[in-house]
């Protein structure tokens, strides 16, 4: 096995020559220096075998019959492997011209006859050394081929004396060309360069030639085909003794794909993958750049913040997908109303004095249904005032999404720099504060932010985190309001009351928590409480003797849409042990008109255990009437804002009348709210007013008080 792999080591000659007598020699020369020697004895036999044998180098006489060694060499030249073979011309003449001749032909040396035998071998040896040393220069050459073309990189070379350019043949690869059709010269390359980079790579061979400094840019070129890519050119410049720059070498990369995928990551980092608008990130670099170009110019700066009115309600209706979509639409509309807005184009003249041409004014979606739009270098602050007003305008058309018709309206908060703050976070906290005065003002309108402002969000937050503890700390009490039958003047029934006692803000009234309760969720577990509270009260009455009592209990929105209200009424009833026919749900009207078919459903199952039903304030919402003769309802209570003024004003009295007819045209019971005085009592016994609850009749007292009310009322029946 050694030895096989030793012979397969050895070089292999090839001797061509016609004279027998030279061929032994030569033969018999080589082999004694280890080689492998095959013989040919002209041209034609030479091709042949060395097509068998693939030599390592032949040693070819010039003169033979068939074939003369001139065309034998070009011929073997042509065959696979006879580019890298060594051909040795040996010949008998010594004229130049023959010697010409034969490199033309292809020959890599020549000898001459007589040949010198012992110099010979060492020839020979030498003539197998450089080939190896080709060879493995042309291996290196065509790894480093592959590996630019594999890097899509090429290598070029510039001779500044002569203006001529030397190109690897992947740079031809990259700028879509070939060889025959470049011109070579720099002024050449520079008509390849992207019109708008031209004069930036000009600049940095410029100073590349006069500050001796190697250059690294980034510059677009431009296809024969008009395609647009994006290449990396280093260089750096070579300088003779006197210091004159006389080449110039460097390599081309093409990162058209590289770009693309920094783009697509840089897209991702600064941009809402849904509305293609900036993030919040993007929309932070833009402001602090906003800001510090309004401390130099001593400009202004607005931000508007936008948040949409009940856009939950669409998610929830509709589904997300619909609600993605409307998302996508309006961005695309306020966009539109930002760019043709003439306001917004005065302010950006402004915004790009110092801004290296990035667009500065803009809309931003920092997450949800909530967005800002910058104005910077605003020189009067009614230009924000008019864009906020063709964003509200914008907002109020409606918009077709997946076949519906929708209406979305927004409330925004505008805060100035630097009057409302001198940083982004400041500012971006006090549009916050403003916009959520404008949904606080009834919603689809703008608020300036106002320093009052914020020591009543500051108060809102602190009642928040008091709220959450008021419940472990016992803090919520329940107080009761008796409803008394007019014709009988006997209490039939009582109205459950939440108050909050807070041990340093006292009684708080529930118009200030409730809605914080509601915003929270805090209202789901409250609630819970107080229906248990209010029926173990009741439940605690009747046992004790007191004549049965109604309870009524006040259902927010929350608890009626929470997963399972009739599970949970059960589970409170049985809890407390009252019977169902004395707990009355008093429900809104807004409530009952949302998704009606379903609440249609809901309402009969928790008729079916027995419960009553109420409308509460009555009167205040919308309620059609051929839903409302179709719910489950066993009353309705007329609101107080038509019993105060019922004896002065003759709306109010006419729609007290109205609802009262209403109610008996459906065997509905009346319960009138509010009432304060003898004349208001007298009018609705007059009408046929079933109930009344107010002042007239007691405040709501806790527990302890209204049963000392229930005595003094049994005692004067008697």
């Amino acid at each position: 096995m050694r030895k096989d792999y030793d012979q397969k080591k050895q070089p292999v000659v090839l001797v061509v020559d016609d004279d027998i007598a030279v061929r032994l020699l030569m033969c018999e020369s080589l082999e004694q220096a280890g080689m492998i020697v095959k013989e040919a004895e002209n041209g034609v036999e030479a091709l042949s075998v060395f097509k068998r044998v693939s030599p390592d180098i032949v040693m070819l006489d010039v003169k033979m019959p068939k074939m003369d060694g001139f065309t034998a060499c070009s011929r073997l030249r042509q065959l696979p492997g006879g580019y890298d073979v060594s051909i040795v011309m040996v010949t008998g003449l010594d004229d130049v011209k023959s010697i010409q001749r034969a490199y033309d032909a292809g020959a890599t040396d020549f000898i001459t006859k007589p040949v010198n035998w012992p110099i010979l071998n060492h020839r020979v040896r030498y003539l197998l050394r450089a080939r190896e040393a080709f060879r493995g220069l042309r291996r290196s050459e065509a790894r480093l081929t592959q590996a630019q073309r594999i890097a899509r990189l090429g290598n070029w070379d510039w001779n500044i004396v002569d203006n001529k350019l030397y190109w690897s043949d992947e740079i031809y690869n990259i700028f879509g060309l070939e060889p025959h059709a470049f011109g070579r010269t720099y002024e050449a390359f520079l008509e390849l360069v992207h019109p708008e980079d031209r004069g930036y790579v000009e600049n940095a061979v410029d100073k590349a030639l006069h500050a001796n400094k190697p250059y690294s840019i980034d510059h677009r070129i431009i296809l024969p085909d008009g395609t647009e890519r994006t290449v990396h050119k280093q260089a750096q410049v070579i300088f003779d003794e006197t210091g004159k720059p006389f080449s110039m070498h460097g390599i081309i990369q093409d990162i058209t794909e590289h770009k693309k995928a920094e783009a697509k990551i840089r897209f991702l980092a600064y941009y809402d993958v849904l509305t293609g608008l900036p993030n919040r990130r993007l929309f932070k670099e833009y402001s602090i750049q906003a800001i510090r170009m309004a401390q130099r110019n001593r400009s202004k700066v607005a931000i508007l913040y936008l948040d949409l009115d009940n856009f939950k309600r669409i998610n929830d209706t509709l589904g997300h997908n619909v609600g993605d979509k409307l998302l996508q639409k309006i961005s695309e509309n306020m966009m539109a109303v930002i760019r043709t807005s003439d306001v917004v184009a005065r302010i950006d003249i402004v915004a790009r004095t110092d801004s290296e041409n990035r667009p500065v004014t803009s809309i931003s979606r920092l997450g949800g249904d909530e967005f800002t739009i910058l104005l910077p270098g605003l020189t009067e602050i009614k230009h924000a005032v008019l864009v906020a007003k063709r964003i509200i305008k914008c907002l109020g058309l409606p918009v077709k999404v997946a076949g519906h018709e929708l209406y979305v309206t927004g409330s925004i908060g505008i805060a100035i720099y630097p009057d409302d703050g001198e940083d982004l976070d400041t500012l971006l906290k006090n549009a916050d504060t403003a916009m959520y005065h404008a949904k606080d003002a009834g919603r689809n309108n703008f608020q300036f932010y106002a320093k009052h402002m914020n020591e009543l969000t500051l108060a809102r937050l602190n009642m928040e985190a008091e709220l959450k503890k008021a419940l472990e700390r016992n803090e919520f009490i329940v107080y009761y309001q008796p409803q008394v039958e007019v014709t009988t003047s006997t209490i039939v029934g009582v109205e459950a009351l939440i108050r909050w006692e807070h041990p340093k803000m006292g009684l708080v009234s529930p118009t200030e928590f409730i809605p914080i309760t509601e915003e929270t969720g805090l209202i789901i577990l409250i609630g819970e409480w107080v229906l248990r509270t209010a029926c173990a009260q009741v439940a605690a009455w009747h046992k004790a003797g007191f004549n049965p009592l109604r309870i009524g209990v006040n259902l927010s929105s929350y608890q009626f849409k929470q997963g399972d209200i009739v599970k949970s009424l059960k589970n409170v009833l049985a809890a407390t042990g009252l019977d169902p026919q004395y707990l009355e749900l008093e429900l809104t009207e807004s409530i009952i008109m949302q998704d009606t078919e379903e609440t249609i459903a809901t309402l009969w199952k928790l008729k079916e255990m027995g419960l009553n039903l109420s409308i509460d304030d009555f009167g205040t919402g919308y309620s059609s009437m051929n839903y409302l003769k179709r719910f489950p309802l066993d009353t309705l209570k007329i609101d107080r804002s038509f019993i105060k003024d019922i004896m002065t004003d003759p709306n109010d009295s006419a729609i007290t009348k109205a609802i009262i007819g209403l109610a008996k045209g459906l065997g509905l019971t009346t319960i009138a709210e509010g009432v304060e005085t003898e004349e208001q009592l007298t009018f609705l016994r007059k009408q046929g007013c079933d109930q009344i609850q107010g002042y007239f009749i007691s405040r709501p007292l806790p527990a302890e008080k209204l049963e000392q009310l229930f005595l003094r009322s049994n005692k004067a029946k008697r």
